[in-house]
């Protein structure tokens, strides 16, 4: 009885995982809009500390989410996929988040990540945040357009 009350135990441990599961790029599907996930240069992810995985296809999709479903929510992770380096996910806190009309992201709001500000990018002038100050950003201005 001991040794099956363990093995479920390390079980129930296992599922609860803190840990970001890979993408599985095109057959996962946007916890929040549905649409299935391609764009290794936009996706985005986040893990709650009890371990629920929630997946997007693009940042805005995530940001959305956050905004209107997970605001008391203190999440275990956040990622969102490197532009620069496409497949490569990075943490919100690490990443500057740029807008330039040429970034063609999955939801429109011409919106991606790079790990390393320092980088030189090839846009002209883009609006850089950093995952604060794109929240108020798009709380302000209301620009989230897709619902």
């Amino acid at each position: 009885m001991k040794r099956i009350l363990l093995i479920m135990a390390v079980l129930l441990l296992a599922a609860c995982s803190r840990e970001a599961e890979p993408i599985a790029y095109g057959s996962d599907s946007c916890h929040y809009c549905k649409m299935t996930i391609v764009s290794k240069a936009h996706a985005a992810q986040q893990v709650t500390q009890k371990g629920k995985q929630y997946k997007y296809d693009a940042i805005e999709c995530m940001l959305r989410d956050n905004l209107e479903n997970h605001k008391d929510v203190e999440m275990a992770i956040m990622l969102v996929a490197d532009f620069q380096e496409p497949g490569t996910m990075i943490s919100t806190s690490n990443a500057t988040f740029l807008i330039h009309e040429s970034i063609s992201s999955p939801m429109g709001e011409n919106l991606a990540a790079i790990k390393d500000s320092s980088e030189p990018v090839d846009l002209e002038d883009p609006k850089a945040y950093s995952w604060s100050q794109l929240k108020h950003h798009f709380l302000n201005e209301g620009t989230l357009s897709h619902q």
